[in-house]
């Protein structure tokens, strides 16, 4: 049976531009940054975007579970009965957003049965969307015109490795040398696996830590595009399965052809 989302894309697209532009009123003056208990960066703009999101959900899909980035904790125990839930990040790329490049992104998932069926990805600063559902296909939004967007189904040489501007370490790199020729094209946030998604970067792969909450929106726009988000095994990526939201290393790509594993 056809996937049948509970928003239209175009009501999920309106909500996130809505959270973008709380967003940029703080963007647009002094940034005071807090520390979470993990030691990661917190601002004001995350959590108006938070409160934007939030709100507009109970509104739009009161049936429909929200789990946050910047929610109180949720034990596994709550969690585990969810069949569908929407899982988001106010404020992707924290880092990038206190050093003004505009690299961070707002992010909306819908999750069912653990597997990410719809995504909205925005970039506050650009006003540039993607977006992808199940069945649906993927789509980038760019100066008020959609148009589809599909991974490249057989990679370059060299191979184009999406990279970020904030996170790097001694297992990429030894990745990177397994891997043989290849060209770094470096972005920050979830924008990473849009590059994939869009066919501009063949690989991103993702060997340190992350959140379930950093990568649904962008793994349901990769995985309508043609794509593929997996763990180091090569198996989807799934969501809600345990207590921890904590992602393991994963690797985007799509050329489905290529043993991407024999580089780990």
């Amino acid at each position: 049976m056809p996937f049948t989302p509970p928003l239209a894309p175009e009501t999920l697209i309106d909500l996130a531009r809505r959270a973008g532009d709380a967003i940029l009123k703080v963007y647009d003056s002094d940034i005071a940054v807090q520390q979470k208990d993990d030691q990661s960066p917190l601002t004001e703009a995350d959590l108006a975007s938070h409160r934007t999101i939030v709100a507009g959900l109970g509104e739009l899909t009161p049936e429909i579970p929200v789990l946050s980035e910047e929610s109180k904790a949720l034990p596994f125990e709550t969690r585990q009965g969810w069949r569908r839930y929407w899982l988001i990040d106010p404020l992707d790329g924290t880092k990038e957003f206190i050093k003004r490049n505009g690299e961070f992104t707002v992010n909306i998932a819908l999750i069912e049965h653990g597997e990410a069926v719809l995504g909205v990805v925005l970039v506050p600063v650009t006003g540039v969307v993607y977006y992808g559902l199940r069945d649906g296909g993927a789509f980038k939004i760019e100066q008020g015109a959609s148009r589809p967007i599909a991974v490249t189904p057989k990679c370059q040489s060299p191979v184009r490795v999406a990279g970020s501007r904030s996170h790097a370490g001694d297992s990429l790199q030894a990745f990177l040398d397994r891997l043989g020729p290849h060209e770094i094209v470096s972005m920050g946030s979830s924008l990473k696996l849009c590059l994939v998604a869009e066919g501009r970067a063949d690989l991103y792969p993702r060997l340190g830590p992350t959140s379930e909450w950093d990568t649904a929106a962008a793994q349901a726009v990769v995985e309508a595009a043609g794509g593929r988000v997996t763990d180091t095994a090569l198996q989807p990526l799934r969501y809600n399965t345990k207590d921890s939201l904590l992602n393991p290393h994963f690797l985007v790509f799509g050329d489905t052809e290529k043993a991407w594993g024999a580089a780990l």
